[in-house]
């Protein structure tokens, strides 16, 4: 039985507020579909930080048998975030976090948190990126937290550098979708940019000279930078969440949130140093080899939720 959309609506005022109201209603009225539907199942999962306030509907008491674990990928940073948290943490079992940086911003509120990070499949062959063209990628839904923005401003001071931008627009987002193609038609981007929309990641990556993880906010386990780790791709991303865990002791570069400057200088380094860009891809495919493989992630997440 399918459930309301349950994020929050309205950027502001009045819709902000109706926002909030119609989201409450939603919130009940999952809860009420939660406890039909629960009552047969000992393990409830919840995949998603504002399907949380659902709960007290679904639960109005703690429950006495069963597991309710909430799968955390999402860093809790904001204030509505926290109380999305607060509302529904009484009935949480557990919290099964995908990286340490998302399980330290809910510890505060949630005392039985593990880390069970996310994995990808490992490609068995891998092809040398250092004699690619000077393209930098980015694989991301386009949103603002995504940094999309800040990556164009740091190619504008990059000569010679394109870029490709791979991922759609979320729902809500066309506004900034359409700016990012405003702003790569100004002179010192026209012709640099390419927008791909949905594309097959395993084509970007096998042309693609470096890989970059924009977020102004943190991430908890950006499945794009392990894919590119996987695929032997020197990644730069931005210091915080899960990507500064995944690239950690030159598993790849990390610069400062917010910085265009600093990417562009990274990039620009980055692109001419082809023995950096080297080791760095080694010593990236190998972490996730020993860390991050698919293939023991998954078994262990799975227990971790469903254990009592």
């Amino acid at each position: 039985m399918a459930i309301p959309t349950l994020g929050l609506e309205g950027r502001g005022g009045v819709g902000r507020l109706v926002g909030i109201g119609r989201v409450v209603a939603r919130w009940i009225r999952a809860g009420r579909i939660l406890r039909s539907v629960t009552k047969e199942h000992d393990v409830v999962v919840v995949n998603s930080l504002f399907a949380l306030p659902a709960l007290p509907a679904a639960f109005p008491r703690p429950r006495r048998t069963g597991v309710t674990t909430w799968l955390v990928h999402d860093t809790v940073v904001s204030r509505k975030q926290q109380v999305a948290v607060a509302v529904g943490a009484a009935r949480l079992r557990r919290a099964v976090a995908v990286s340490e940086a998302t399980a330290a911003s809910i510890r505060p509120q949630i005392p039985d948190v593990v880390v069970r990070p996310n994995g990808v499949r490992i490609p068995r062959d891998i092809v040398a990126t250092t004699d690619r063209a000077p393209v930098v990628g980015i694989l991301a839904a386009l949103t603002p937290w995504k940094g999309q923005d800040m990556l164009l401003e740091a190619i504008a001071l990059c000569p010679g550098v394109t870029v490709e931008i791979a991922g759609g627009a979320l729902p809500g987002e066309e506004e900034y979708a359409q700016a990012l193609r405003e702003r790569a038609e100004r002179a010192d981007l026209r012709g640099r940019v390419t927008f791909l929309g949905y594309v097959d990641r395993a084509e970007v990556l096998g042309r693609w000279a470096i890989a970059v993880s924009a977020s102004v906010l943190p991430e908890a386990g950006p499945l794009g930078v392990l894919e590119c780790m996987a695929a032997g791709l020197p990644v730069i991303a931005t210091d915080h969440g899960g990507a500064a865990e995944y690239l950690a002791d030159g598993a790849g570069v990390l610069v400062p949130p917010g910085d265009p400057l600093a990417l562009a200088r990274t990039v620009s380094d980055l692109l001419v140093d082809t023995q950096r860009r080297k080791e760095i891809a080694e010593t990236a495919r190998k972490r996730v080899a020993r860390q991050y493989d698919l293939e023991r992630t998954l078994p262990a997440m799975v227990a971790a939720l469903t254990a009592g």
